[in-house]
């Protein structure tokens, strides 16, 4: 008798012209809850049930996200409809999914791209592709070389520096057996499968440029900086010789550098000055950098008992405590200074750590973190102008 696959869900008309393009090679730049995971599932599902006995890969960014994202729901779809598993078998531990005819779906981790080399794929899905390394890639396509075998490659979009961007562009242009596909948050309203005042809530709650990218798929010029790598270079300049109205100080924390940054009138970098040493010299030295000039410390973690002395000596000195919301709106503000032209900063670390600044979006919130190296300017930089925009001038009253 003749197994039958299960009976599987739809997909909308959108989301099922993208995956089940015929061509060989898909690039589908997609929002965030368009159903591109879940449409992928389907189609690997599909290809290993019609292509019989070999593995057929499921490759994500980390062993996490490709268990829960990935197999757990591949598992729960299977389950749904077919209970009895008589078409199926799981294995957790080696997260392969075995079916009746011989073929294995295999659900696999990019963080180390060496150990997905020397398998002969049947077809292969890179999901969340623009959070992959290439070398990931790199792997993959070559395990597709013996079968001929097909590949969607599916994300989020992030910037225009990755290699998926580079492939999406490639496949718009009508490279021979490639073909391109865009999913918005608006044509996932259309599917029915996204509410619109859940987009309409985003849209109000993110800053743009992280929206244009999750909601939009559409690529900001320079990746995922938020400052603009035409505002940063614009910025830079002479360190000004003015003395500073606001100072910003970034704390060490292990490995990382204390920064001193301070700001003149016309916001113009006057001191930077970064250095590693114990906690008394940091303290002493930044205590006679900042004196009484308004000034906004880091007093996150070990920073708190620095910065409470730190007060007692520098009688304008106020403390900053980094949280995910703190930090977002601190370097909102500083995208905003960047982007108007308003700061200028000599050229060298610190507008290297500017360079390679980046966010990203996770558990629902927006992270902002250096993407290489090191962050502790960039941080003392957005502290100085907090400071000079809250700074007020002394008063001194005339007895």
């Amino acid at each position: 008798m003749l197994v039958q696959p299960p009976a599987l869900p739809a997909l909308y008309p959108k989301q099922h012209a993208a995956i089940c393009d015929p061509a060989r090679f898909v690039v589908i730049e997609a929002s965030t809850k368009s159903g591109k995971t879940a449409g992928c599932l389907l189609w690997l599902l599909a290809q290993a049930w019609n292509g019989g006995a070999g593995s057929y890969w499921w490759v994500a960014p980390t062993y996490p996200v490709a268990k829960q994202v990935a197999y757990m729901r591949m598992v729960a779809m299977l389950r749904q409809a077919d209970a009895q598993q008589r078409t199926w078998q799981a294995n957790e531990s080696s997260l392969c999914i075995k079916l009746v005819n011989g073929a294995s779906l295999w659900f696999k981790s990019a963080d180390n791209p060496d150990s997905l080399y020397g398998d002969d794929v049947r077809a292969a899905v890179i999901d969340e592709a623009t959070r992959c390394p290439e070398e990931a890639w790199n792997a993959v396509r070559s395990t597709l070389t013996a079968t001929r075998g097909p590949c969607r490659i599916i994300g989020n979009v992030k910037g225009r520096k990755n290699w998926v961007y580079r492939l999406a562009r490639m496949a718009e242009a009508g490279t021979p057996n490639m073909a391109y596909h865009k999913l918005t948050a608006a044509d996932a309203v259309s599917g029915g499968i996204l509410a619109d005042e859940e987009v309409r809530d985003a849209q109000r709650q993110l800053p743009e440029h992280v929206f244009r990218e999750l909601y939009l798929a559409e690529a900001s010029d320079d990746g995922s900086n938020p400052f603009g790598a035409e505002a940063i270079r614009d910025c830079v300049g002479v360190q000004s010789t003015q003395p500073a109205v606001a100072y910003g100080v970034d704390l060490a924390k292990s490995h990382d550098w204390t920064v001193v940054c301070g700001l003149d009138a016309s916001g113009h970098v006057c001191v930077l000055e970064r250095w590693q040493s114990d906690w008394g010299a940091t303290r002493s030295r930044v205590a006679a950098l900042i004196g009484s000039v308004p000034a906004m410390i880091d007093s996150t973690g070990v920073g708190d008992p620095i910065m409470e002395d730190l007060a007692r000596l520098c009688r304008r000195a106020e403390g900053w405590k980094f949280t995910s919301h703190s930090k977002q709106q601190l370097m909102e503000g500083l995208a905003v200074a960047l982007q108007a032209r308003e700061l200028r900063y000599p050229d060298g670390w610190l507008r290297a750590e500017l360079d390679s600044f980046a966010f990203r979006y996770t558990g629902g919130r927006v992270v902002y973190e250096a993407s290489t190296g090191h962050d502790d300017g960039v941080c003392a930089l957005a502290l100085a102008l907090a400071a000079k925009r809250q700074a007020r001038p002394l008063v001194f009253k005339v007895i």
